[in-house]
């Protein structure tokens, strides 16, 4: 957070290594935002963990969630810049580990 509070620019990195190397680099902007109760942390991770799980998972995740970390932040990215990457289209890389 004090990184995020000196230099909001921000760099995500999501990758796959198998069965080839594929990612998403996104360059952009944080915007952080003190989550001031215990109702407010629970119910924006449930928002968030309700698109890969049940409700009731969603719950669970949340409630045990602000348990370890007893308050939260949310940090907000405004991408600037997105670049991916998928070694499986660079034919050169192919043959190369084919051989």
């Amino acid at each position: 957070m004090s990184n995020i509070r000196r230099n909001r620019n921000v760099t995500i990195l999501i990758d796959v290594e198998e069965p080839t190397l594929r990612g998403v680099l996104i360059y952009g902007r944080a915007q952080l935002e003190k989550m001031d109760t215990r109702d407010r942390c629970i119910s924006e991770a449930m928002r968030v963990f309700e698109r890969y799980m049940s409700r009731d998972e969603a719950e669970r995740h949340a409630v045990g969630l602000f348990k370890i970390a007893k308050k939260g932040v949310k940090i907000t990215i405004r991408p600037e810049r997105i670049v991916s990457f998928d070694t499986s289209k660079d034919e050169t890389l192919r043959n190369a580990v084919r051989e």
